[in-house]
């Protein structure tokens, strides 16, 4: 077990979840037409795969340099996934 934290794998184990999670979310939302919002959950899964990917970078001493870009990609990802939010429910601008 120690040797899964120690090399990283357990975030490729995490990662694997995270891409069939997907998979799902976008088969339901295509094939079984479910009215998802598909772009703010891929984005909220992305900022949290940005997330695991640095928690990697730490595990394996990969360096700051790659830690502090996965992190600037998972704000990024949360960001998308905030505006989306916001932007489907603001108040419409009809006076």
């Amino acid at each position: 077990m120690m040797e899964l934290f120690s090399s990283g794998r357990i975030v490729d184990v995490i990662l694997a979840i995270i891409v069939i999670e997907a998979l799902i979310l976008l088969g339901l939302a295509v094939v079984a037409r479910w009215r998802l919002p598909t772009f703010g959950m891929l984005m909220n899964l992305a900022a949290g795969a940005a997330l695991l990917l640095a928690l990697r970078s730490v595990l394996t001493d990969a360096g700051w340099v790659v830690t502090g870009a996965w992190l600037a990609a998972a704000f990024l990802a949360h960001l998308s996934d905030l505006v989306t939010r916001i932007l489907a429910v603001r108040p419409s601008s009809h006076h």
